[in-house]
């Protein structure tokens, strides 16, 4: 016995069930009259606007000071190079790798000081990540550091740009006894450059060390989470505009906080600023939507969703 299917037009005569309405989302109007349309305005999807936003959480969204860190920080220049120990002025990224960026012997002293610091300091105890510069002095007192605390050699990671010595422009070369001129500048203003010079040694203001050294706690916290990391400078500006942004000081007064060839300074997280969560911009009305031109009480207060 075959069965027919049903032809189209026998299916489209067919009656179909009708979908029950969709129950009520809102208490009925204390207008019996307007009931109709205030179900049919709860009905209706809120319009965006209208929707608060969900807060934003990224951990890469660092600014400064930080509403708190994720991780624990030390703070540590390396010793004396030898050409500061010359006395002399070299920030030309080129020379940054050269021996006469390397420690001297009294930078040597210093970084192992700086090493058995840490290692007073339990920076080290649950193992932690040293982030040098590639600059010479920078990345041999890393592996001192490393070296003393018993830190893997792969937790030694070298970053190429973000924590290069500021570049003083024409004050390269000169003496280190001219660089109260640039702090005097600096006072003045975050944005003021040392003067230019075309041997290609960048002139870096405040600012411009600012910008370098939030990018790099911006992929430090956001490669890490609960871990010690240990940042190697090759100068003081470097960690002295860091500290500054941390605790909020006042950028032209960095140079309070200069680092002394070897030293090693904690990032207290108490000596960071409490955040204050923004106003909220979000409003919400206690008077319930209604159709268009319908309203019970105070028209001024009339929220319409029904255009």
């Amino acid at each position: 016995m075959q069965v027919q299917a049903a032809s189209p037009a026998t299916a489209a005569s067919s009656p179909v069930a009708p979908s029950p309405p969709p129950p009520p989302r809102a208490a009925l109007s204390p207008c019996p009259r307007r009931r109709e349309l205030l179900l049919l305005s709860a009905s209706l999807p809120l319009p965006l606007p209208l929707l608060a936003p969900a807060a934003a959480s990224a951990r890469g969204l660092f600014r400064m000071p930080p509403p708190r860190l994720a991780n624990r920080y030390f703070l540590v220049r390396a010793g004396e190079s030898v050409y500061e120990g010359q006395g002399v002025v070299r920030t030309n990224p080129v020379s940054k790798t050269s021996v006469d960026s390397g420690l001297s012997p009294a930078g040597l002293r210093q970084a192992a000081r700086a090493a058995l610091e840490l290692q007073r300091l339990g920076a080290c105890e649950d193992d932690c990540w040293i982030w040098p510069s590639i600059t010479q002095r920078a990345y041999q007192a890393a592996e001192i550091i490393a070296a003393a605390n018993e830190i893997n050699r792969s937790h030694i990671v070298p970053e190429y740009s973000f924590l290069d010595a500021r570049g003083l422009g024409a004050f390269e070369g000169k003496s280190l006894e001219t660089l109260p001129e640039v702090y005097a500048s600096d006072s003045i203003s975050p944005d003021i450059k040392p003067p230019p010079i075309s041997d290609g040694t960048p002139n870096e203001s405040v600012a411009d060390v600012f910008v370098r050294v939030t990018q790099l706690m911006s992929i430090l916290e956001t490669q890490y989470s609960g871990d010690t990391v240990v940042i190697v400078s090759p100068d003081s500006d470097n960690l002295s505009i860091l500290q500054a942004g941390l605790i909020g000081l006042d950028l032209r007064r960095h140079s309070s906080l200069f680092f002394q060839p070897g030293e090693v300074r904690p990032v207290d997280p108490a000596s960071i600023p409490e955040y204050k969560q923004p106003a909220s911009t979000v409003f919400n009305s206690s008077y319930r939507p209604m159709g268009k031109g319908v309203h019970c009480g105070n028209p001024a207060h009339l929220v319409t969703l029904v255009s």
